[in-house]
């Protein structure tokens, strides 16, 4: 783990929060190799749709059409990500997403350690997004939250 790598899972964390979703917020956050392209995006509903609170607070409406933070990147690109690293936040990107960010390219995936909240909730999509993530070929790597109580740290 690099400083690099802190600061740019900082950056998701600090994306996530303008997600409008109330329960749950993620960044995602795409760097290049030489770190001077990064792109950034959040989990919400797609451009020119009606975004409301009243919405995001119907959770069947809610989760037919937002779009994950992962993917949000992925599309927002506009170009090529091959060879370059994803940082997300809160957590390891579900396994609906590992199949796309394994076809676009990136090579590394870095995200904080789950919550054991989290992992009861969500561990068998980490699961599988971990086994897939290792038959590409993509290097996962873990940080520990504790890193992000000292703002003195970077």
């Amino acid at each position: 783990m690099t400083k690099w790598d802190l600061r740019f899972i900082d950056l998701a964390k600090h994306v996530s929060q303008w997600s409008k979703d109330p329960s749950t917020k993620v960044g995602a956050v795409i760097v290049s190799p030489d770190k001077t392209d990064v792109i950034l995006a959040f989990n919400g509903f797609p451009i020119g749709m009606n975004d409301d609170e009243e919405i995001y607070n119907d959770r069947e409406k809610k989760l037919s059409r937002i779009v994950h933070a992962e993917m949000n990147a992925l599309l927002l690109a506009r170009r090529s990500v091959n060879g370059y690293c994803l940082y997300t936040w809160p957590f390891l990107p579900c396994d609906r997403c590992a199949p796309c960010i394994i076809q676009s390219g990136i090579k590394k995936v870095v995200s904080p350690y789950a919550t054991k909240e989290q992992l009861e909730r969500w561990g068998k999509f980490f699961e599988l997004s971990l086994q897939y993530f290792k038959e590409a070929g993509v290097e996962v790597v873990f940080i520990e939250r504790f890193f992000f109580c000292d703002k003195n740290r970077i």
